[in-house]
């Protein structure tokens, strides 16, 4: 399901919120106070500006005598979700950055994901999950990469470690594809792409991911990523300092040119090693 197409569901469950709190002579405020938050929160949910926690989905249902409605289409809307609750946000901001900075250190950003590179990753994190629960996280990460196709309007600048580029994920001929898809981007300046050696020893960031967002109106942040879990900054001074650490790591890799050349050669690698298996 499509970011827009949620968005117009979640307006769907507001407007929904709305009639049966009008329809009970009831106020934002009076409802808020009913159901344990404020009147602006009640608001916004009905704008679809801000989602409910399921409490509150559970004692909206309670108040208006609804029957369950509110908790049965939360829970649908919950569950169908693809991005985790705490890169939901970097997935809305994406699309508005002027400027979009990755690195990676074990696997090939989101964006750049191929979708047989992205379901071997996503069954190695899921191994006991429906094909529909892959098929839906496949989808998402490949919608996400359409915003390629405009690019942010100062570019999108991934670095990644040679680590990412020896990985096997899925089999040579998953590999030798994905490595082909980048390096295709590269040629046809959609992305600048730089490539950490392994000669290059210790460097930023080291065993972590990170990505720097800038935009044109707001605060640029930064994203960093643990088991679960997720961190997005956007403190000033805690920002600059990671764009100073992402300076760093951009001075130990290898120029546009030869990453390309590497990227190159390792897909060339990863076919031949396809052709003969």
């Amino acid at each position: 399901m499509a970011n827009a197409s949620r968005q117009v569901l979640w307006e769907y469950w507001g407007t929904e919120l709305k009639r049966h709190r009008e329809n009970a002579a009831l106020t934002q405020e009076m409802l808020g106070e009913k159901v344990f938050v404020s009147g602006g929160y009640i608001g916004q949910f009905e704008q679809a500006i801000r989602r409910p926690q399921l409490d509150v989905a559970i004692r909206i249902d309670q108040v208006l005598q609804t029957d369950g409605f509110f908790e049965r289409a939360w829970r649908k809307l919950i569950d169908d979700q693809r991005y985790a609750d705490y890169f939901a946000k970097v997935v809305q901001l994406e699309p508005l950055a002027t400027r979009i900075c990755d690195f990676e250190s074990m696997v090939v950003p989101g964006l750049l994901q191929t979708g047989a590179y992205a379901r071997a990753i996503t069954v190695a994190a899921n191994p006991f999950a429906t094909d529909e629960f892959i098929d839906e996280k496949v989808q998402g990460r490949l919608e996400r990469a359409e915003i390629l196709k405009t690019g942010p309007v100062d570019g999108y600048w991934p670095i990644l470690h040679e680590a990412v580029i020896r990985m096997p994920v899925g089999g040579p001929a998953v590999m030798a594809e994905q490595l082909e898809h980048i390096a295709r981007l590269m040629r046809k300046r959609k992305i600048l792409l730089q490539v950490v050696p392994f000669s290059a020893g210790p460097c930023p960031f080291m065993g972590r991911m990170v990505t720097l967002m800038e935009f044109e109106d707001a605060p640029p942040t930064a994203y960093t990523e643990g088991a679960r879990s997720g961190t997005l900054l956007d403190d000033p001074a805690t920002v600059k300092r990671v764009a100073e650490e992402y300076d760093l790591l951009r001075a130990t890799a290898l120029s546009p040119e030869e990453s390309l050349a590497l990227i190159e050669s390792a897909a060339e690698e990863y076919r031949q090693c396809a052709s003969t298996t």
